[in-house]
C-alpha cells in the first residue's frame, strides 16, 4: 500500500516554502510516497484526508492557525501521523499557538548575530540514531544559529553552542538541541533547527539529517 506525504507550505516568505520543500519532494516520491502539496492550513482541518495521511512536511513560518485546523493537525498526529520539518518552517509557526508547540516540542526565540560560524554536533550517547547514524561531527555551517526553548520529551540527537562574548546578555556557554525526535501519541515528529534556504538544505549533511529524519517520522509500513 502506497503511503501519503502531505507537504503544507506558506507563511513568511523568507524562508522560500516553495524552493525548500521542492528539494525533498523528489526524495519523498523516489521512497514510494504519494505526494500531495497544499498552501493552505485548511487541509488540517479534514478528517478524512489527514487520517489517510502517513507524513505531514510543514514549512509555514510565522502566521495563525485556527481552532479547527489546530485540533484536526493534533489529533492525526495522535492517531499515527507523523510531523516534520526544519528551521522556521516547524520551529517559528503560529506563534501563539501554545497547542502546536506542545507537540513540537521546541520554538524558536532568537538567532543572536544573524548569520554566524558556529558548529552542530551529534550527541555521542544518540549517535546509533538512524537520523545521524555514520554521520561526520562536527558539521561546521555558517548561517543563523537557532537558539530554542524546548522540552525534556524531545530525544535530542544533535547540539549547538552559544558561546558568550563582551556584548551577549548571557554570561555561560548555552548548550540548545539542533535536531530531535518525538514520540506523541502513536505519531512522531522530527525537527531539525537548520534549513533557512535552499542553500542549507542542498548541503550533503543537512540534506541526508532531514531526508533520514522524514523517513524517521511518517507512519511505518503495514
Amino acid at each position: 500500500m502506497t503511503r501519503r506525504a502531505l507537504v503544507v507550505r506558506g507563511g513568511w516568505d523568507g524562508h522560500d516554502p516553495t524552493g525548500t520543500t521542492n528539494l525533498v519532494v523528489p526524495f519523498l516520491r523516489n521512497a514510494g510516497f504519494d505526494v500531495t502539496i497544499e498552501e493552505s492550513l485548511e487541509i488540517y482541518a479534514d478528517e478524512e484526508a489527514m487520517a489517510g495521511t502517513d507524513l505531514v512536511v510543514q514549512s509555514w513560518t510565522m502566521g495563525d492557525i485556527l481552532v479547527e485546523e489546530m485540533h484536526g493537525l493534533r489529533i492525526a498526529v495522535e492517531n499515527g501521523t507523523g510531523l516534520a520539518g526544519w528551521h522556521g518552517g516547524l520551529l517559528d509557526s503560529f506563534r501563539n499557538a501554545t497547542d502546536f508547540q506542545h507537540i513540537v516540542g521546541g520554538q524558536f526565540v532568537a538567532h543572536p548575530g544573524d548569520d554566524v560560524d558556529h558548529e552542530i554536533v551529534v550527541r555521542p550517547e544518540r549517535a546509533d540514531h538512524p537520523v545521524v547514524q555514520g554521520l561526520e561531527s562536527p558539521i561546521r555551517l555558517h548561517t543563523e544559529q537557532y537558539w530554542v526553548q524546548h522540552d525534556p520529551a524531545c530525544d535530542v540527537l544533535m547540539t549547538t553552542t552559544h558561546r558568550p562574548g563582551p556584548d551577549t546578555p548571557w554570561h555561560e556557554p548555552v548548550t540548545v538541541p539542533v535536531t530531535w525526535t518525538r514520540r506523541w501519541g502513536k505519531g512522531r515528529v522530527f525537527a531539525c533547527t537548520v534549513g533557512h534556504s535552499t542553500a542549507e538544505l542542498e548541503h550533503p549533511a543537512i540534506h541526508g539529517i532531514i531526508t533520514r529524519g522524514l523517513l524517521w517520522a511518517a507512519r511505518p509500513e503495514p
